[in-house]
C-alpha cells in the first residue's frame, strides 16, 4: 500500500453534503439575531412579517383564506390571473430578505462554512435569505470554503444567462458587461419546474451529481413539505434506494420527533445507518469539524484511522468574534494543506 492509498483511506473519497432547510436559519437567527432585528419569515407568517396583507384585500376570500401558506397563496395568485399583486408581492418578499445581514458575531453558518472543506463538501439549500451567502464571502477572507449550491435562489445571487456565470446580485460581469440579475425565488406549488430557470437548472444537475458521491449527507431544518414533492423525487433519483447505499451514513439535524423525521427521510435511510440530534453542535459537523468523513470511516472501519476520532474534537459554541473562530481553525487547516495539498 503506497503512501498516497493510505492517505485516501483517512481522506475519504466521498463527499458530505449538507442539505439546509427553513429550520437551518430560523436557528441561526434565534441564536444570533440578524444584524438589523428584522425576524426571519417562514411560509406561515410570512404575509404578516414581511408585510402583504394590503395586497390582499381585494382578493376572493378563497385565496385570502390561503394566508398562512405562502406558497398556496402565491400558486392560487398565478392561477387566478392576478399578475400585477403577483408582481408587487414578489419585489416587496425580495426586497425584505435582500435587507436582511449577518451580525458581527459568528453565526451557525460561519461554524457550518468551516465545518467541511473546499473541493470535497457542499451545502446545498432551500433558502431564500442572504445568511449562507453572506457567511461564504466573509469566510473566504480566511480560507477557501466548500461548494455551495442555492436550489431556489438566494436574494444576494445573480445570474448572467448569456454565459452562465453568477455572482453579487446587480453587479456587471466583467466577461459580458452584463448586469448580474436576481435570481427567482418563487414557483407555484403546483408547478416547481426547475428546468425551466437556467440558473436553478443548473444548480440542481450539480446537485444530482453532489447526492450521487456522497458519503454522508446532514439535513439542518428541512421538513420535505408536500410542496416540495418535485424535489424530494429528484433527491431520490439521484441517492437510489436506500440498499444500494448501504455503506453511507445519514444524519437529521431537527427540533421535531426523531420518529417523525425519520419517517420523512426513511427510504434514504439504510437500516441503522442514520445519527438524529436537536441542535448543531451535536451534530457531526461540530464534533469532527473538517474531519466528518474520518470520523465516519473510523466508526465504519475502525482498523483504519487513528483513536484521535473516539472523542472527538469539538468547536466551541461561544466565539465573541469572526477572528476567534478562524484561529481555533488555523491547525485543521494547515494539517490539510500538509498532508491532503489541500
Amino acid at each position: 500500500m503506497t503512501k498516497n492509498d493510505e492517505i485516501d483511506i483517512v481522506h475519504g473519497r466521498g463527499s458530505h453534503l449538507v442539505l439546509l432547510g427553513a429550520g437551518a436559519s430560523l436557528a441561526a437567527t434565534l441564536r444570533t439575531p440578524e444584524k438589523n432585528g428584522k425576524r426571519l419569515p417562514l411560509m406561515a407568517d410570512l404575509v404578516d412579517v414581511v408585510g402583504l396583507n394590503d395586497l390582499l384585500l381585494d382578493l376572493p376570500i378563497e385565496i385570502r383564506s390561503l394566508k398562512t401558506d405562502f406558497e398556496k397563496l402565491y400558486s392560487a395568485l398565478v392561477s387566478s390571473g392576478f399578475k400585477e399583486i403577483q408582481d408587487q408581492m414578489e419585489k416587496r418578499v425580495y426586497r425584505y430578505f435582500e435587507e436582511m445581514d449577518l451580525p458581527a458575531e459568528p453565526t451557525l453558518y460561519d461554524y457550518l462554512i468551516l465545518s467541511l472543506r473546499h473541493k470535497k463538501d457542499v451545502i446545498a439549500t432551500f433558502n431564500w435569505d442572504p445568511f449562507l451567502y453572506k457567511a461564504y464571502i466573509r469566510n473566504a477572507e480566511f480560507t477557501k470554503s466548500p461548494g455551495v449550491l442555492f436550489l431556489h435562489g438566494c436574494v444576494s445571487l445573480g445570474f448572467d444567462k448569456s454565459n452562465g456565470t453568477s455572482g453579487p446580485a446587480g453587479w456587471i460581469s466583467k466577461q459580458t458587461l452584463q448586469r448580474l440579475e436576481p435570481t427567482k425565488l418563487l414557483y407555484p406549488v403546483d408547478k416547481k419546474d426547475y428546468s425551466s430557470d437556467p440558473f436553478i437548472d443548473g444548480q440542481w444537475k450539480q446537485l444530482r451529481i453532489e447526492v450521487g458521491r456522497a458519503e454522508r449527507v446532514t439535513v439542518f431544518g428541512y421538513s420535505a413539505p408536500s410542496s416540495d414533492v418535485e424535489a424530494i423525487k429528484l433527491l431520490q433519483e439521484a441517492w437510489g434506494s436506500a440498499d444500494d447505499r448501504s455503506m453511507e451514513q445519514f444524519e437529521l439535524i431537527d427540533v421535531r420527533d426523531e420518529d417523525e423525521v425519520r419517517k420523512t427521510w426513511d427510504t434514504f435511510i439504510h437500516t441503522h445507518h442514520y445519527d438524529y440530534c436537536t441542535t448543531y453542535f451535536d451534530s457531526s459537523l461540530a464534533l469532527h469539524p473538517r474531519r466528518t468523513i474520518e470520523s465516519y470511516h473510523h466508526w465504519s472501519q475502525p482498523m483504519t484511522v487513528s483513536e484521535a476520532f473516539q472523542e472527538g474534537n469539538i468547536v466551541p459554541d461561544n466565539f465573541r468574534s469572526i477572528e476567534e473562530l478562524w484561529k481555533w481553525h488555523e491547525p485543521l487547516i494547515q494539517a490539510e494543506k500538509k498532508f491532503y495539498n489541500d
